[in-house]
């Protein structure tokens, strides 16, 4: 193993955090829709992130993270610019195809804005008309604004609360682009599985290429062990060796939710232990407790957005 330099971070809210990291090789290699398989230390645990961007020139990539479980919580805590993730493997997962369409629409919702990017990017490098669709809670959850904006001819911005762009989740934004654009070619959309099933009903009826990006459970991330097992039309599809992108209107999401809700008791156990250690170093934590108030927050769905993504 090699340790990969965090060269720089940012926080988009208490759960949400960005870690640009030095890797060369991987920067020069990745695609669109490809991941890695992440330890932060030598006994860590092995978990998969999307690439959210990467840069060339500068040979970094760009992982944005929601601090869900026990890994993800303890990286929010010790991935700071200076330190080194312990392994950094990959890209993993086929790239996305990007069609030589005319017009497309890229849909981010939550922490999916952020790996939909690359996508939005590519096929605008590629000659498409872009139109980038990306849903928050609120306004005050935003990020990459900019950036979507520098690579899309239109963009719509969607929030639960109305605070901006279009009140509402994506697939009014979506509903919205068939309607001012009937001769879109293709969807693509990653984010929480019941609002990628919410996209792939908007655009069935209008039958539109709907591709998707698939995050079931996962363990090595070279099909070995078969957890990120997923139902695609008659078939099981393997998302690290097959995908992440399937047809949208093929997945089985139901099952995929099902499936995400397997290990939720093992995953909160894990929090709960690592949070007690930390609470031997945070003397308010060990207040709480003893005055009978709970410690350790309720874990958000792993198939639903949270604050901040």
């Amino acid at each position: 193993m090699s340790n990969f330099e965090i060269v720089a971070r940012e926080d988009f809210s208490d759960v949400t955090y960005l870690l640009e990291v030095s890797h060369p090789l991987m920067a020069k290699a990745a695609r669109p829709g490809q991941f890695v398989i992440v330890m932060s230390h030598e006994h860590g645990e092995r978990i998969p992130l999307t690439i959210a961007d990467f840069d060339r020139s500068k040979g970094t990539i760009t992982l944005v993270i929601q601090a869900v479980g026990k890994t993800t919580k303890e990286m929010q805590q010790q991935c700071v610019v200076g330190t080194s993730l312990y392994g950094v493997t990959g890209p993993m997962g086929i790239p996305s195809h990007i069609d030589k369409v005319k017009k497309v629409a890229c849909v981010g919702g939550g922490l999916g804005v952020a790996p939909i990017f690359p996508h939005a990017r590519a096929f605008k490098e590629a000659g498409a008309y872009v139109i980038g669709i990306v849903g928050f809670r609120t306004k005050d959850l935003m990020f990459w604004e900019d950036k979507f904006r520098a690579c899309c001819d239109e963009f719509i911005v969607c929030t639960d609360d109305g605070s901006a762009g279009i009140k509402g989740n994506v697939t009014v934004g979506i509903k919205r682009a068939i309607q001012l654009h009937p001769d879109l070619d293709e969807v693509v959309a990653i984010g929480p599985p019941i609002m990628m099933k919410g996209c792939a009903e908007a655009t069935r009826e209008h039958k539109i290429k709907t591709m998707v990006s698939l995050n079931p459970l996962m363990v090595d991330g070279t099909g070995m062990c078969g957890g990120c097992r997923v139902k695609i039309g008659n078939q099981v599809k393997f998302a690290c060796v097959d995908g992440p992108d399937f047809d949208g209107h093929q997945v089985d999401f139901d099952d995929l939710m099902t499936r995400l809700r397997r290990f939720a008791t093992q995953e909160r156990t894990a929090v709960e232990r690592w949070s007690e250690h930390c609470r031997m170093a945070n003397p308010l934590q060990t207040l709480a407790v003893r005055a009978g108030q709970p410690a350790v927050e309720t874990l958000p769905d792993p198939f639903d957005e949270v604050a901040g993504g």
